[in-house]
């Protein structure tokens, strides 16, 4: 990772936009970030690291006061780094949060939220990336393989905190590493741990519960069988109390089987004598009441009897039922028949009245009571009907068609005047057309003449414009000129001025010569005018030769900026005249009033020929369109011309094919309006003369019909013992009245056979029995019996429960015991693994047998540690001249606190060791750089092998002697290799001697500023 370029606008001491060019510092390797105390030379390393991370090291972060309190009230904070990591090309753009001036903010001010810009170089563009805070701060933290902690620690090597890092104790030194090298997973894995152990005991714990539980339920099952615990083991031997329980559970359980047996055989013993003593008396019961039945069903017989011979009767006369029914009923459809011929012909009679169609009918002799059969001349007549119904009915169509004919006669009719009337319309139109294109013609020639000159006025008026901006310039020019002459005489003076004041201080340092000479003489040094090695008199001057030098040089600085200046105002002069001088030659000279008239006149023709030529434009397309309106007119008259002919000859055949078809239609319609009416009235003759010809048919069939079922009654009397009609009608009874007398005949005789079977049934006759030997029961022995044989129920019942419950609980008890002997069983590696999980965490967290109180994470940290003091000693090697080594200690530490994170300093010159705490200043400022240039090569391996090109060291070279600084230099020069660029931070007065290249900030009342400075700048 290479930093390019950084811009910093009004952040932290920097009141304006200060840009620091690190490819500049890059070309020497080694640079130093000096200025005084609180200029800001960490501000430029804040700044680099809010522009990657958006936030600042530290405290500096916790104040929230990034803004610049320097900066102008409306100048908006931000930081911009350009840099480079893993071959690609970025830039990053952040603007803190800050309180923006408003006059409608609260208090004045608008709160501006902080934004974040992320830029990559493509194929030599810039291209966007990102626009929020989060991606742009994950972008820069997978490219770079580092967070702010990391990158604070690795690139910004805080020489102080290390110093620090080598007087702390463990516990913060845990602290430390565990920020830098992101060793927070073995802490989870240390929490994994302790939750597994404590989710493993709560497991065992569980089972122990269970365990409880079961033995608890155990006692409670035995306890309701009342057994004796004197003679069983303790409660604490739960195994041995269970199968004590299991044994005196049995044995009760078979005991109390045997008694529910004996009660339960003496409870069927009385239950069967009661049994035995209720079937007696049912049976003498039923008895009585199959007595008492005998007894009813001999007194009704009679009238059952009389009822069984009256249903007879009725079922001789209902074998004539049939016969009589077709009699009624071919005698009323008899009289049907006759009411509808009477109505039929008084039908008839009334619509040959009225009818035409019927009026050569002769109703005279019909009659519907004497006729027989239907004249002839009636039934001609209706087949009359019939045909000529069947003609009218054929010839519809042609009187439909005919009314289309007229239909369409009158449309081609309306159509032959619309048409007439379009012609006459579009002659007069044509007449209007052909008089607006000869007016419109007749304006073309002036609008030609004005409008094809519009391009030479454009021009005209162009030029015009064109010498009126000359003459302006040309004044412009002028007062210029003016003004550069002014200049020019100034500094002239100011030049003339520091000459003769640079010349005077070059003529007193020459006339004070010897005294500059005498000054830089030495004791023992040869004289560089006389070669003498004494100096007896020293020549004196009236001021130090130094001052003279000084003021000389001064002098001569002055001189050459003034001069720099004159060169400058007399460019800007010659300038100014060639200016005048060109503008003059393109007519600047004009007066300008001429100027605005010639513009003017020349705008206006341009603007008429412009018109002129928008009209001419306008005026032919409305030409053309009144063409193509004249075109389009002639077309469509001579198309109505064409159309009137055609309407007209049509309308003249639909006439003639009119008059013939109403001719032929008039005389079948026959006075009606037309043939719809006719046929309407046609169908009506015929319906009204067809139903009297079905009356009379229906009358001659129900005539017959009748005479026939007489027949047949009189011959079916006498099979049925009758003699008339009317004796074997007064026999029927109805449908409901012969029903319920053969219900009561059919329930009488049924009555007397189910009497039959009672008294032949095994029940009867053992009672029958019983009562010739006086067997019969009383209430009173009943009740001793259903007594008894309810107490012995009881008792069993009592007895069978005992005996269940007794079972019962032997099988739950067996069923605890296996279940406790399983679960006692599947507990054991519970209860190992619980012992190994809690074993396994104390010694990951530094508990239990771990005596060196190390934790995971802690020991993880140490083999990093020991990495960090071996990189380390390759550069306190050099550094100490080869004296000192950093070694990492895992001693034990007093009183039982944890122990893994020493570190001491091995004395190779002695061969003995101490503690790091007992370094001198400058020997500690080594170790510290060495620590923390050691860690940042781990860090930086740890992250993925990433490239840190550009590197920052704080404080602490001003506790280094001369030679202790020579070789802290010699190392830090090392670092350079590969190309990498070292900045250090200092502001030690020695270091800037040796330095050459320096990022330069400086301190002043309205805020600091940055500048590069080189060793060539500063030679004289």
């Amino acid at each position: 990772m290479r930093i390019h370029r950084l811009k910093i606008s009004a952040f932290g001491p920097f009141a304006g936009s200060e840009e620091v060019d690190f490819d500049r510092l890059s070309s020497h390797g080694l640079f130093l970030l000096n200025g005084p105390t609180g200029a800001g030379k960490t501000s430029v390393l804040d700044a680099i690291c809010f522009a990657l991370y958006g936030s600042v090291p530290g405290a500096r972060q916790d104040a929230k006061r990034l803004r610049s309190d320097h900066a102008e009230p409306a100048m908006e904070p931000a930081v911009s780094c350009e840099f480079s990591a893993q071959g690609r090309h970025f830039e990053v753009t952040r603007s803190p949060a800050w309180d923006k001036p408003s006059a409608r903010g609260r208090n004045g001010f608008t709160t501006q939220q902080a934004k974040t810009l992320l830029r990559e170089r493509v194929g030599g563009a810039w291209t966007e990336k990102s626009g929020r805070n989060d991606e742009a701060g994950a972008e820069i933290t997978g490219l770079l393989g580092m967070d702010r902690e990391q990158f604070t620690r690795v690139v910004m090597l805080p020489q102080g905190d290390f110093a620090a890092f080598l007087r702390s104790k463990a516990a913060d030194r845990l602290e430390l590493l565990q920020k830098l090298f992101g060793t927070r997973r073995f802490e989870a894995v240390e929490q994994e741990l302790t939750l597994r152990a404590q989710a493993a005991r709560n497991d065992v714990a569980r089972l122990n519960g269970e365990l409880d539980l079961l033995a608890a339920r155990a006692e409670s099952e035995a306890s309701a069988l009342g057994l004796d615990d004197s003679a069983g083991p303790s409660l604490e031997d739960v195994p041995a109390r269970m199968g004590w329980l299991q044994a005196a559970v049995g044995e009760r359980s078979i005991e109390l089987a045997a008694a529910a047996e004996e009660a339960e055989a003496l409870s069927r013993l009385r239950a069967g004598k009661l049994e035995s003593e209720l079937s007696r008396m049912d049976r003498q019961r039923r008895l009585a009441a199959a007595i008492a039945r005998q007894t009813a069903a001999e007194a009704a017989l009679p009238v059952l009897e009389a009822r069984a011979i009256r249903l007879e009767q009725h079922r001789r006369a209902e074998v004539l039922s049939g016969q009589l029914r077709a009699v009624d009923n071919s005698e009323a459809q008899l009289r049907h028949a006759a009411g509808a011929m009477e109505s039929a012909l008084t039908l008839l009679r009334m619509a040959a009245g009225e009818d035409p169609e019927l009026a050569q009918l002769d109703l005279a002799t019909l009659d519907a009571k004497t006729s027989g059969t239907m004249p002839n001349a009636m039934v001609a007549e209706l087949n009359r009907l019939r045909s000529l119904l069947a003609v009218v009915e054929a010839r519809l169509p042609d009187e439909e068609r005919l009314r289309s004919l007229a239909a369409r006669s009158a449309a081609l009719e309306k159509k032959q005047e619309e048409v007439a009337a379009a012609e006459i319309k579009l002659s007069e139109q044509l007449v209007t057309l052909r008089a607006e294109h000869a007016a419109l013609s007749g304006g073309l020639a002036p609008l030609e003449e004005l409008a094809s000159a519009a391009v030479l006025r454009a021009k005209e008026a162009t030029a015009a414009e064109e010498l009126l901006d000359v003459v302006r310039r040309f004044r412009s020019a002028l007062a210029a000129e003016d003004l550069a002459k002014e200049r020019h005489g100034a500094s002239r003076e100011v030049h003339l001025e520091a000459k003769k004041r640079w010349l005077d201080r070059r003529e007193e340092r020459l006339a004070n010569a010897a005294a500059e000479l005498a000054s830089q003489l030495e004791d023992g040094a040869a004289c560089p005018v006389c070669g003498s090695a004494d100096h007896p008199a020293l020549a004196e001057g009236a001021s130090s030769a130094l001052g003279l030098g000084q003021a000389e040089e001064t002098a001569r600085t002055a001189f050459e900026t003034a001069e720099a200046q004159l060169g400058l105002a007399s460019k800007q002069l010659t300038d100014a005249s060639q200016q005048v001088a060109v503008l003059a030659g393109q007519g600047g000279d004009t007066p300008e009033e001429e100027a605005l008239r010639i513009a003017s006149v020349s705008r206006g023709a341009a603007e008429g020929s412009q018109q002129a030529a928008v009209e001419l434009a306008e005026l032919r397309q409305r030409l053309e369109s009144v063409e193509a309106r004249i075109e389009a007119a002639e077309a469509s008259r001579s198309s109505a011309r064409t159309e009137h002919a055609q309407v007209t000859s049509a309308r003249s055949e639909v006439l003639d094919q009119r008059g013939s078809l109403d001719e032929a239609l008039t005389e079948l319609r026959a006075g009606h309006r037309s043939l719809t009416h006719r046929l309407r009235s046609l169908q009506e003759a015929a319906g009204t003369l067809e139903k009297a010809v079905e009356s009379q048919a229906q009358l001659v069939k129900a005539k017959t019909r009748a005479a026939e079922a007489h027949e047949q009654l009189e011959l079916a009397l006498p099979d049925a013992g009758f003699s008339t009609a009317e004796d074997a009608r007064a026999q029927l009874l109805d449908k409901n009245e012969a029903a319920s007398l053969q219900e009561e005949v059919r329930a009488g005789h049924d009555e007397q056979a189910r009497i039959a079977e009672l008294f032949a049934s095994d029940d009867l006759v053992l009672a029958l029995k019983e009562q010739e030997e006086n067997l019969v029961g009383d209430e009173s022995g009943l009740d001793e019996l259903r007594a008894n044989a309810a107490q012995a129920r009881q008792e069993a019942r009592d007895a069978g429960l005992a005996a269940g419950l007794a079972s019962r609980c032997l099988q739950s008890l067996t069923a605890i015991s296996r279940d406790y002997e399983e679960l006692a069983s599947s507990g054991r590696a519970p209860m190992e693994r619980a012992q190994l999980l809690t074993a396994l965490a104390d010694a990951a967290a530094g508990r239990g047998e771990n005596s060196y109180r190390m934790s995971l994470n802690s020991y993880v940290l140490a083999a990093r540690l020991e990495q960090v003091a071996l990189a380390a000693s390759e550069r306190l090697v050099a550094m100490s001249d080869g004296r000192y080594l950093l070694q990492h200690s895992d001693a034990k530490a007093a009183r039982g606190a944890k122990s893994g994170l020493g570190l001491e300093v091995v004395d190779q010159w002695t061969g003995h060791r101490r503690d790091t705490s007992t370094l001198s200043g400058g020997e500690s400022f080594m170790a510290s750089l060495s620590l923390a240039l050691g860690l940042a090569d781990v860090v930086q391996q740890e992250s993925g092998g990433i490239q840190i090109d550009t590197l920052f060291v704080d404080e602490g070279f001003g506790s280094l002697d001369e030679q202790s600084l020579e070789q802290v230099m010699d190392a830090l020069e090392g670092l350079r290799d590969g190309g990498r660029v070292v900045g250090l931070v200092s502001h030690v007065g020695e270091m800037k001697q040796r330095i050459g290249t320096q990022l330069q900030v400086v301190k002043g009342r309205n805020g600091s500023t940055l500048h590069i400075s080189d060793a060539a700048d500063r030679m004289p």
